[in-house]
């Protein structure tokens, strides 16, 4: 099948994906859980290229949530080496892609190892300056806030700021994202329409694209045609759309159909 052309001019800076369905592919397959995270390896590694090579300037994927510590400990453990093989193994290419590499959520919680191997990547990737992939780890939505509300707090007691000063701008800089901009598309995988505790501030106004195949599934053509759909909406912002923009969207549609 050929692969849609995209408008290169109107690409999400900011692709978010909530990659869900590995412990299912793994069930239809009756295999143990760890080998459908084995296999969400190869779309992440996808996801990566494809950004890279759109010129997307960030990728955030949802690894591991804060909500994931309750799974079984050898599960955990099992995440945690994939994680840092998967880390080695991809430094040489992400390298090549000119791939940055941060993370966001609660770092201080992930073993000591997986730690190291982090701020081993990280730094080999700092001189780059394409892709930045950003991994969410040990990362929720609620305990986002509240750490950006106990921060800012801190600030206030300290007097380096006032409650007059905060609004949505001033207490966006105190999220783990304030470097970056909010996701245009947000993807899940694997049909379920939740957002999951996922980036509650930064997806307000955020596109969402969901497929029902699950995350080991996930290729690059799913990419594309997700961001081939986000090319087709009208982004408002609680403004009221154009007549332009709508006739643009039902022609583009039509033009999908022929």
């Amino acid at each position: 099948m050929k692969e849609p052309e995209l408008d290169l001019t109107n690409l999400p800076r900011h692709v978010a994906i909530i990659m869900d369905g590995n412990g299912r592919w793994a069930k239809a397959r009756r295999l143990p859980r760890l080998a459908g995270h084995r296999a969400g390896v190869e779309p992440v590694r996808e996801s990566v290229r494809t950004c890279a090579e759109l010129g997307i300037e960030v990728l955030t994927l949802y690894a591991f949530s804060v909500e994931n510590w309750n799974r079984p400990k050898p599960e955990i453990s099992g995440l945690m080496q994939i994680l840092k093989d998967t880390l080695r193994r991809e430094l040489a290419e992400l390298d090549e892609n000119g791939v940055r590499l941060r993370t966001i959520g609660r770092e201080s919680d992930l073993p000591a190892d997986v730690r190291r191997q982090l701020d081993e990547t990280r730094h080999a990737l700092e001189h780059n300056t394409g892709l930045t992939l950003n991994l969410a780890l040990s990362y929720g939505g609620r305990a986002e806030l509240v750490d950006a509300a106990a921060a800012l707090v801190r600030d206030a007691v300290a007097g380096r700021i006032s409650a007059e000063d905060i609004d949505e701008t001033t207490l966006g800089r105190y999220l783990y994202t304030s470097e970056l901009p909010d996701p245009d598309l947000l993807i899940r995988t694997s049909g379920e329409l939740r957002v999951s505790n996922f980036l509650l501030w930064q997806i307000a106004y955020s596109e969402i694209w969901v497929t029902k195949d699950p995350w080991p599934d996930f290729r690059r053509e799913h990419l594309i045609a997700a961001i081939r759909d986000y090319q087709t909406r009208d982004r408002r912002f609680g403004r009221v759309g154009s007549i332009r923009t709508g006739i643009k969207r039902l022609m583009s549609q039509v033009s999908g159909k022929k």
